[in-house]
């Protein structure tokens, strides 16, 4: 079987469910209008886009053309296990990296951010200047605002916390529910590392940020802590 767009989707084909499309719908309530979905089980597209690891970035930017969710999924599912890679060479993590900030407009869902952003972007800029997440995250586009935040997961795994508070802070006005509760959920994390930081940005921005970021980020506090601050 060759490692190629159109056998990937030939392979996508072969598990189609009519009667599980319009359950999907539900997940592209922010998502371009034009998409179509196949019916698959996550768990489906990821196994067979882990068959397809070898697939030349030329050919997983074939699949991000697609109409198809599922195509897509796929297409930054083969990014990232090609990111996690022991044996991934520089060159080969920046043409990854290159292909999702070019393509961004194909990685326009929730959790085609959230499945690629960490790995792909985030693991790449490790050891490099952080000036484009902060770029995204000035951007009017929603998606690319989730990927500064949701990105930032590579740099909690070493132990970064700072970049986390400082995107979140430009992200303090986000409008976009799905959004508010990244942040929130990032900035939770963060906290774990160090719960005084996290509060420290909390007696900050507690009376400006929104309702559902706060939920979000004090959601692992003790009862009487959430109280204090969603008393702000």
């Amino acid at each position: 079987m060759e490692s190629n767009a159109k056998e990937f989707i030939k392979e996508l084909e072969k598990h189609r469910n009519e009667e599980d499309v319009e359950k999907m719908k539900r997940f592209f309530k922010n998502s371009d209008s034009s998409t179509l979905c196949l019916g698959l089980h996550m768990r489906t597209v990821f196994q067979i886009a882990k068959q397809f690891i070898e697939m030349p970035l030329i050919e997983v930017e074939k699949l991000l053309n697609s109409f198809y969710y599922e195509v897509r999924m796929g297409a930054v599912s083969i990014m990232d296990f090609q990111a996690k890679r022991k044996q991934i060479s520089g060159s080969q993590r920046k043409s990854l990296f290159d292909l999702y900030i070019r393509r961004h407009d194909r990685i326009n869902n929730w959790d085609l951010v959230d499945r690629s952003a960490p790995s792909v972007i985030g693991i790449y800029l490790l050891d490099k200047p952080k000036n484009i997440i902060y770029d995204l995250a000035r951007s009017n586009n929603m998606w690319e605002r989730r990927t500064a935040i949701v990105s930032t997961h590579a740099f909690l795994k070493k132990g970064e916390i700072d970049h986390t508070f400082r995107i979140a802070e430009i992200l303090l006005n986000e409008h976009e529910e799905l959004n508010q509760k990244a942040i929130g959920s990032w900035i939770r994390e963060a906290g774990k590392q160090n719960e005084l930081a996290l509060k420290s940005f909390l007696n900050k921005h507690v009376s400006t940020m929104s309702r559902i970021t706060l939920r979000y980020a004090i959601e692992k506090f003790d009862k009487e802590t959430r109280k204090f601050y969603l008393s702000k």
